[in-house]
């Protein structure tokens, strides 16, 4: 009997460390608004910003942090690291397009699909079952982001309605894969990710146009709080399930309008506090009491 409940313990620790791991990985993700803003770009140009300054940290923390160094590193990840990276350029490309062509509204409601998505993935590939109180929190928490973004919507068009679907597509699918090939080094995966986007963005940024102040900020970005962040998120995919962690990274629609007002004083709508409040006690609800109901 002790056995059987310390077992369960152990179960809840690591359940426990999985939802703070991904709220941390919100958390420091949300940032990204804030440097965008500071540095004066976006679009292409933030996009091969990300992926360059991205391709630069994680090799240089691999090396500092693994004693398998970069290539061991990247042997042991396998071909599963490779496919990680090419669905981070799927993702961000198709978002940065997304945002391009449709209103940034509609971009975040079909965002908010992520954990519904990432729990059919995980049913079809992982055989996972998603339970019936993670179904109810998703729900809430896409009526959360809704209401927050219900002022704009309906502004865009479908072709980047399409783009922003390919996207979150393209992140549910690297949820799930990582959830399954859990022994793959996630800053290999950020690293091959930002690798890849460097590359591409490449032909579609100006990088000469770039003032010293735009480098540093976005090196600040790029080097640490947004890789960073989307480590953490994919660390937490060995300890809950892709659908979980997808739902609590959508935590980033209350933190980033937070962080807007407190660096720039920009006051949010009330539907950001109606809709970022929905999402907040959704989440805290569930993270208090889903460990009493596992089985």
């Amino acid at each position: 009997m002790s056995d059987i409940s310390a077992s369960q313990l152990a179960h809840k620790n690591l359940r426990t460390s999985g939802i703070l791991i991904a709220l941390l990985g919100a958390i420091l993700m949300s940032f990204d608004p804030i440097f965008i803003r500071f540095s004066g770009v976006s679009g292409f140009d933030t996009a091969f910003l990300f992926g360059l300054f991205t391709a630069i940290s994680m090799p240089f923390f691999i090396q500092l942090r693994d004693k398998r160094g970069l290539i061991g590193t990247l042997k042991a990840s396998g071909w599963p690291v490779l496919v990680s990276g090419i669905l981070m350029l799927g993702s961000a490309t198709a978002l940065v397009l997304s945002i391009k062509n449709t209103s940034i509204a509609n971009t975040f409601v079909i965002l908010s699909i992520s954990p519904a998505l990432a729990a059919v993935f995980s049913r079809l590939f992982l055989g996972e079952v998603t339970r019936r109180a993670t179904w109810i929190a998703i729900a809430s928490v896409m009526i959360g982001i809704s209401v927050v973004v219900s002022g704009s919507l309906g502004s865009g068009n479908l072709y980047g309605d399409a783009l922003a679907f390919g996207a979150v597509t393209c992140l549910s699918l690297n949820q799930t894969l990582l959830r399954k090939y859990q022994y793959v080094s996630r800053m290999a995966s950020v690293g091959m990710g930002g690798l890849f986007l460097a590359i591409v963005m490449f032909a579609f940024a100006a990088p000469s146009t770039f003032s010293l102040s735009t480098w540093v900020i976005m090196g600040l970005m790029g080097l640490f709080t947004a890789p960073f962040g989307r480590v953490m998120s994919q660390v937490a995919t060995r300890y809950i399930t892709a659908p979980e962690v997808g739902m609590i990274l959508m935590m980033e629609a209350v933190f980033a309008p937070l962080f807007a007002f407190g660096f720039f004083g920009e006051v949010p709508p009330q539907t950001s506090f109606i809709g970022g409040a929905i999402i907040l006690v959704t989440i805290l609800a569930y993270a208090l009491t889903s460990n009493r109901t596992q089985n």
